[in-house]
């Protein structure tokens, strides 16, 4: 998981980050000295877990929490005891007093990766699979359709296109919503405009800038982003 370490002291900062060289499933992305430094990695780097000073120059950890519009885990670390009762309030997953023993970090470490794995799998438990069917309404016309047939799915304006058959009707839904619904291991986000059923893929060409090209089974040409031909290249190797 991806962390980031905000502290105004360095000292402290270094010392965690040693700490956390121990920890295979922790990878520190960056570190923040101050809250508004510490908005802007957070905004920009979208981190999994931070870990954060209460008491610091100008804005303190609570101030900051309270202006973030994404909200990572959070495990606070602090030389102060009484802050603990109001870090819970903030569904602070753990509260480490410095300085930071191993055996505490662990303790919260895992605390992380059981809540992460736990969602997980009820997200799994949530999303469709290729065996699951969907009713789909476009006005007067209604399909009863295997998502296994649906080859793609495609934004147009504030509504997105759904490719099976001969068919094109479109639902009010976002292609964010549709991702999460979906079985990442079938339904694959190509781009921004795009999702491709994995099953209806029939060659695939280098292109652009390191990108590649899928040419889909029923005709379509789908330009997969550099950023998701890094993402499909892990997911369709050993």
């Amino acid at each position: 998981m991806k962390a980031l370490v905000v502290d105004d002291s360095r000292l402290a900062r270094n010392e965690l980050k040693r700490l956390l060289k121990d920890f295979d499933s922790v990878q520190v992305i960056g570190e923040a000295a101050n809250a508004m430094e510490a908005k802007e990695k957070i905004e920009a780097e979208k981190p999994d877990l931070v870990f954060l000073d209460i008491q610091m120059p100008g804005k303190d950890g609570f101030e900051l929490l309270e202006e973030l519009e994404y909200i990572p885990e959070i495990i606070f670390t602090t030389a102060y005891d009484e802050y603990a009762i109001k870090a819970f309030e903030y569904n602070a997953l753990d509260y480490l007093q410095k300085p930071v023993q191993k055996d505490r970090l662990a303790g919260a470490v895992s605390k992380v990766s059981e809540k992460r794995e736990k969602k997980k799998e009820q997200d799994n438990e949530s999303r469709m699979t290729e065996h699951d069917q969907v009713f789909v309404k476009d006005g007067d016309n209604c399909w009863f359709v295997q998502l296994a047939n649906v080859r793609m799915l495609e934004v147009d304006g504030n509504y997105t296109k759904i490719y099976f058959d001969e068919h094109r009707p479109m639902i009010p839904r976002t292609l964010n919503y549709l991702e999460s619904r979906l079985d990442p291991k079938t339904f694959f986000r190509a781009n921004r405009q795009q999702i491709i059923n994995l099953k209806w893929v029939e060659r695939i060409e280098p292109w652009f800038s390191g990108s590649i090209k899928i040419y889909m089974k029923g005709g379509n040409e789908v330009d997969v982003s550099r950023r998701q031909t890094q993402r499909f290249k892990e997911l369709m190797s050993f």
